[in-house]
């Protein structure tokens, strides 16, 4: 069956089947400032506005169907992960990046345009299932699927993948906590991003802030109150993005390099709330 599930727009659980959308699940929040700001925005978190706007992506850009564009240049989110990865891939600072994507699972680029192109236009993938035409792609972009014939998500398998094709400096995205757990034991030198984590527990928030070099907050009231006051750097105050370590702090630097409209920077004790947040936090 061909059948992908992501959590989106307020950890809505949507499932699509065939290039549509079958389901869509209650929201755990009401509104979010950059879901005002989608190319089909969503001002009040509804199913029906879920399913209009996820159903936009997959008439648009071919998300979860054969037709799934690859590459871009697009700049969606300032400080978003797939742009501070493809920006780094474009410094050479990492050599590859295990990120997710629908229809392939789990795969490392290296291009910065497959970065972005895959990153920056999925969110929280939850499952899916082998599209060949896309992995075929991915493979003639010079990326790799770690498990082509399941399309599963392990980020830990990326990794393997990425270093048995001689790639030594990593960036990984990861959604579950216990997978930053597992890449750091193994490759003490990856770069860690935590994405999606609207809906952690303490537990959660805790385990990212131990393993992760960076975390974007998304509606998380408990990475604000775990992860935050131990932050180095923060990106953004409406839906902050974390930084925990150096290495993290040296790819945002590097991304706000890039950036060509103005920046302020300041001194500050972190972490700093914005008036727009997400609400309900969850």
């Amino acid at each position: 069956m061909d059948e992908h599930i992501i959590e989106a727009v307020g950890k809505c659980r949507i499932v699509i089947r065939d290039g549509r959308v079958v389901d869509v699940g209650m929201p755990r929040i009401s509104s979010c400032p950059l879901a005002r700001r989608f190319a089909c925005p969503v001002d009040e978190i509804t199913p029906e506005a879920v399913r209009d706007n996820v159903q936009n992506r997959i008439d648009s850009f071919g998300m979860c169907t054969p037709l799934r564009e690859l590459t871009s240049e697009e700049i969606f989110v300032g400080f978003g992960a797939s742009e501070v990865i493809s920006t780094s891939l474009k410094s050479r600072f990492i050599d590859a990046a295990v990120i997710a994507c629908d229809g392939a699972g789990t795969v490392v680029v290296t291009r910065p345009d497959m970065a972005q192109g895959i990153g920056g236009r999925m969110s929280g993938l939850i499952r899916t299932t082998p599209i060949p035409e896309v992995i075929n792609r991915i493979i003639e972009g010079g990326g790799i699927v770690a498990d082509p014939l399941n399309a599963s998500l392990d980020p830990l398998a990326g990794v393997l993948a990425a270093k048995n094709a001689g790639h030594e400096h990593l960036v990984v995205t990861i959604h579950d906590p216990e997978d930053a757990k597992r890449v750091r034991e193994h490759d003490p030198d990856a770069i860690i991003i935590a994405v999606h984590t609207t809906g952690y527990s303490a537990g959660d928030a805790e385990m990212v802030r131990q393993y992760a070099d960076i975390v974007t907050a998304c509606a998380s009231g408990t990475v604000r109150e775990i992860c935050g006051p131990y932050a180095v750097l923060q990106a953004g105050s409406s839906v902050p993005v974390y930084v925990l370590t150096p290495a993290g702090k040296h790819l945002i630097l590097l991304r706000m390099a890039a950036i060509d409209y103005p920046l302020f920077t300041t001194h500050a004790d972190l972490p700093i709330s914005g008036e727009r947040c997400p609400k309900p936090l969850v």
